[in-house]
């Protein structure tokens, strides 16, 4: 689907972002989110924005260019319109915490894990 070039209403737009918003923040899993994603994303809008989250996410652990490229079967221009976005936007910074935060999570529940074993 195309988005028209026709504006709508300023209010109506900020109505419906609002709405959209709050559908994805009452959602529990990552399960429900998937299915909205899948179900008004198509495949291709749906692959674009799991690369460009990716492409952040490695381009944060050091990942070069030509790795992430290779990988992840973009271009250069893409890689570097990511870079860009990481240093404007609060979102893409925001989701880069999100997952440090969880990838910590789950190592320190595995070691404890590990600790609690040895402990029994």
């Amino acid at each position: 689907m195309r988005v028209s070039k026709n504006r709508i209403n300023k209010h109506l737009e900020k109505e419906l972002f609002t709405t959209l918003h709050e559908l994805i923040a009452d959602l529990k899993t990552p399960e429900e989110i998937g299915l909205l994603l899948e179900a008004f994303l198509s495949k291709s809008e749906h692959e674009t924005m799991a690369k460009r989250l990716a492409i952040a996410y490695w381009l944060d652990k050091g990942r070069g260019y030509n790795n992430i490229r290779t990988n992840l079967k973009v271009s250069s221009a893409t890689v570097a319109s990511v870079q860009e976005t990481m240093k404007k936007h609060k979102g893409a910074r925001l989701a880069l915490q999100h997952i440090k935060a969880d990838e910590w999570a789950k190592v320190w529940a595995e070691r404890i894990k590990k600790f609690t074993k040895r402990l029994s």
